[in-house]
């Protein structure tokens, strides 16, 4: 099985590679040139994104988790920024934004259609895996106009050695997307050079709020006054998780929320028409709006 796994890494890694020697960059167009993937170029048109749902994780977790990745048109990728062992954690996560050329694009893109992400699967059987309480990993891929959703539970969490219970095809695709998985946490590995341009803070154009009353950590922590003139206690609408409610600020108002959203952490109390809240951030990403 160990053989296997090394077959197919090498050949993910190898489309990435016949990519860059094919892709030719066509300023302005999703490449046009001999040999590359047509794709919509929009700042906003996603392309490609890796995310994980579900699992033994507390609801504040999957409210405010954002995508480890995610690829757009014009070659911005967003992913996951290193995690701050301190506590409280920030009230914002660190995102990371990056810029690839068309070339970076391209090599992605069939990187992506090598790992089968062209069509839709679903590689979710608990007993398959013999894994329990994991969560499920979620690749979106764009395509020729048809967006396809891959679910794979339990990705990465097995041995070199093939459970018993699963097939031979699921178990040669899991080792396809792991490798396609791994492939993209070091892009300047596996793009062309100087495909990759450097790393920034994230800025959102949006935040999502999830509102509740205040629930005291055993840090004791300043409260912070709402900045905006409508209380908390009247905005939102119901989100997922019982008990929040979900508020989508842009424009003005994410002027007046984000610099105190960066200074804050995940045990602020944020103080509005007499009353505290728990508020929970999680930026919006480009092709992201509302709640």
């Amino acid at each position: 099985m160990r053989v296997r796994t090394l077959v197919a890494s090498i050949a993910v890694l190898g489309v990435l590679t016949t990519a860059c020697a094919d892709a030719s960059e066509v300023p302005g167009s999703g490449g046009t040139g001999p040999g590359t993937i047509d794709h919509p170029t929009g700042s906003n048109d996603l392309l490609l994104r890796v995310s994980d749902e579900g699992g033994f994780v507390a609801p504040e977790y999957l409210l405010t988790a954002a995508p480890a990745f995610s690829l757009y048109g014009d070659g911005t990728v967003v992913t996951q920024g290193a995690q701050i062992e301190i506590y409280p954690a920030p009230a914002l996560p660190p995102l990371i934004v990056t810029h690839i050329t068309e070339d970076g694009i391209q090599a992605l893109l069939r990187a992506a259609l090598e790992a089968g992400l062209d069509t839709d699967h679903q590689y979710t059987d608990m007993g398959a895996v013999g894994v329990a309480d994991a969560s499920t990993t979620v690749f979106t891929f764009a395509a020729d106009g048809v967006t396809h959703v891959t679910k794979v539970y339990a990705l990465g969490m097995l041995s070199s050695d093939q459970p018993a219970g699963m097939s031979d095809a699921e178990f040669a695709a899991r080792t396809r997307l792991g490798t396609f998985q791994g492939s993209l946490q070091d892009l300047r590995t596996t793009l062309p050079s100087g495909s990759v341009g450097d790393d920034a803070p994230f800025t959102p154009s949006g935040l999502r709020l999830f509102v509740t009353d205040y629930r005291a950590g055993d840090v004791k922590e300043p409260a912070v006054d709402w900045p905006l003139a409508t209380p908390l206690s009247s905005e939102g609408d119901p989100s997922e998780h019982a008990g929040y409610a979900c508020i989508a600020v842009t424009g003005a108002d994410l002027d007046a929320v984000l610099p105190l959203a960066q200074s804050a952490n995940q045990l602020t109390p944020w103080r509005s028409d007499g009353a505290r809240f728990t508020v929970l951030f999680r930026p919006l990403l480009p092709d992201e709006s509302g709640c």
